[in-house]
């Protein structure tokens, strides 16, 4: 192994786009990569250390010795460490040994690797992979099949969907997910899977959230070809990838970014900005050029080279707010003497300009829980440019409402109608995440009030008035399967649910949902436009139900949600349209587990004005039950 040779792989333009936050393709750059100089093979180095006194690659290749390996700092006062060492090559292990301002040498990780030692071993290793991609297709054709089609995410992790058959304590590889996940949901019908954080994290306990190879997908499953086989059988399936990414804060590992080279380089130094109290991590400092270089760059590499079709931003609300769970006096203003978080406003919107300009068909999606107004809104017009934000308040209210006794929901309609006050504020997602069913909320199943019946029963409508109202719709693993205990990254999905009926049957229900929401446009259509959303009937204490229409072009959807247990056998509705009406689906049904109780054949609306609509429907009412009908005249049905 000879000494390390002078090289880069920077320009000047290069490093003038680093220094002004402008470099969106530093993994290019930075990081490991094996190259030929001077017709000897190696691998360049380079890092960002600009308070470092001097800086060495330590690893495999060289037994680890500080000493061998030194890197030269750029002339250029960029901070950037840099050298070519021959011989070096894939799969070896290093590490880069900084030795800070005071003399201390830290051992650090690779920011930039793009794979990692699986924990709890922390050698970053060179690599560089290469993926035939065979998703062609799928690429050419996305952005009207996300940003204008149905969009219905199955949400889960990795580690804990499935375990192996002959082992349940290991989790499936990216390769045998493949096997397992594309067939699960094409039956299930769902558009697009969501990886709770799949980036490089040393603890698994932190479900991904926790992140210190921000380039490098999870080691624990296999190489990073294999996620990319992984995610190139899904598009080749017809189904789209979201990944969750956190830009949001990271772990104090010694390993990490934290104290990076003895200062602090990604987060900020003052604890009042730069501290997570809630997650006993670290802020990264948005108004640092380099740093915001570093993250957009990452935004983009997994939408480059991973084909990732979106990326979920988590803990947005958190960025937003320089106060966030924080008291008074543990925090700071800003210079206008507010609570806003400034640069992480213009990060935000640099973020999504840049994924508009570098991805356009890609989404970006905003895990947002507070009123900050144009969250969806586009940056030029003084929105955050996201396309769509997570509709907590709804998925809240709901919650709330569900868990209440049958008996008092009737005065309490008004928690489900207020979500249409504000619907159209911004793009929605209506979750029900892997937040709601940990740390001892219960399993959705669990909230449900009533005997065994009841529980099942109200676990349909809930799906059911979830997929029927407006907004991209979002369920976590075990969800649709009525999954009796909460999840547990340990546990996994409990599968063995489905040899029960009553299972069985919210499971077909949820292919049924997705099967209605692919076929009729009309509930996905111009969701966002307010003339596609007409409420019919709101104030039906009595009976405690809620009635509503959905509608493009010639196509009308009545939604009729029964949250009472009581069958009404002649219930009376207004419509805009006489003659024929039929039933789609009802969550009744006894495919699903239900009483049994649907229309069959066609119902006859006559032209007599009700809840200000010229003509009427009578129907069934079913107990705890959605029942969705369409006038006769309408689009192909499902």
């Amino acid at each position: 192994m000879e000494s390390v040779l002078a090289f880069s792989l920077f320009t000047d333009y290069d490093i003038l786009l680093f220094k002004q936050g402008r470099h969106f393709r530093l993994y290019e750059k930075l990081g490991s990569h094996v190259v030929s100089h001077q017709g000897r093979q190696g691998v360049y180095f380079a890092v960002w250390a600009p308070a470092a006194r001097a800086v060495s690659v330590i690893g495999s290749f060289n037994g680890w010795n500080r000493e061998a390996h030194v890197l030269s700092v750029r002339w250029d006062e960029s901070g950037i460490w840099e050298g070519f060492i021959p011989g070096a090559r894939k799969g070896d292990l290093y590490k880069y040994a900084i030795r800070t301002a005071s003399g201390e040498v830290l051992e650090k990780g690779d920011p930039f690797a793009r794979y990692w030692e699986v924990p709890p071993r922390t050698a970053s290793i060179v690599w560089e992979g290469a993926y035939d991609w065979e998703d062609v297709e799928w690429m050419q054709q996305r952005r009207p099949v996300q940003k204008d089609g149905p969009v219905s995410i199955y949400e889960l992790h990795m580690g804990s969907w499935q375990k192996r058959p002959d082992d349940p304590n290991r989790s499936l590889s990216y390769r045998e997910m493949a096997d397992a996940l594309i067939p699960y949901i094409q039956e299930t019908g769902f558009t697009h899977v969501e990886f709770l954080p799949l980036m490089q994290h040393p603890f698994y306990g932190s479900w991904g959230y926790q992140i210190t190879g921000y380039f490098a997908p999870d080691s624990r499953y296999g190489p990073p070809e294999d996620f990319q086989y992984l995610i190139d059988r899904l598009h080749r399936a017809g189904i789209g990838v979201i990944l969750d990414w956190v830009p949001s804060h990271f772990p104090g590992d010694a390993h990490g970014l934290y104290h990076f080279d003895g200062s602090h380089l990604y987060e900020h130094e003052d604890p009042r900005r730069g501290y997570h109290p809630d997650w006993t991590s670290y802020i990264f400092n948005y108004g640092r050029h380099e740093v915001r270089s570093f993250l957009i760059s990452n935004a983009l590499f997994w939408l480059d080279r991973y084909h990732a079709d979106g990326l979920r931003v988590d803990a947005v609300a958190s960025m937003l707010y320089l106060d966030y769970s924080r008291k008074e006096g543990e925090w700071l203003p800003n210079i206008h003497g507010g609570n806003e978080n400034l640069e992480a406003v213009a990060f935000l919107q640099e973020l999504n300009t840049a994924v508009r300009a570098h991805e356009p068909h890609a989404l970006t999606i905003a895990e947002e829980s507070t009123s900050w107004p144009g969250v969806t809104a586009r940056v030029e017009d003084g929105g955050l440019g996201f396309d769509r934000k997570w509709m907590m308040g709804w998925m809240h209210d709901s919650l709330r409402f569900f868990k209440r006794p049958t008996v008092y929901r009737g005065h309490h309609l008004g928690e489900l109608t207020f979500s249409m006050l504000y619907f159209y504020s911004e793009k929605f997602v209506l979750p029900l995440s892997h937040d709601e069913v940990v740390h001892g909320k219960s399993s959705l199943l669990g909230r449900m009030p009533g005997d065994e019946w009841q529980r099942f029963a109200n676990l349909r409508l809930l799906y059911g008035y979830m997929f029927m109202h407006p907004g991209d719709k979002l369920l976590f693993m075990g969800s649709e399967l009525g999954q009796v205990g909460e999840w547990s990254p340990d546990a996994g999905v409990e599968w063995h649910w489905l040899d029960r009926p009553l299972h069985r049957g919210v499971r077909r229900w949820v292919e049924r949902l997705n099967a209605l929401l692919r076929a009729h446009p009309a509930l996905w259509q111009d969701q966002f436009d307010p003339h596609s959303f007409q409420w019919v009937s709101t104030d039906d204490t009595t009976n405690s139900v809620l009635a509503f229409l959905r509608s493009h072009e010639e196509e009308i959807l009545l939604v009729v949600c029964n949250f009472s247990p009581n069958t009404v056998a002649s219930y009376e509705l207004g419509v805009p349209v006489a003659g024929d009406w039929e039933e789609l689906a009802c969550s009744d049904d006894k495919t699903f587990g239900g009483s049994g109780i649907v229309q069959t054949g066609t119902l006859k609306a006559v032209p007599e004005p009700m809840h200000g609509l010229p003509c009427r429907l009578t129907i069934r009412l079913a107990p705890l039950a959605v029942m969705i009908f369409r006038n006769a005249g309408g689009l192909n049905k499902a």
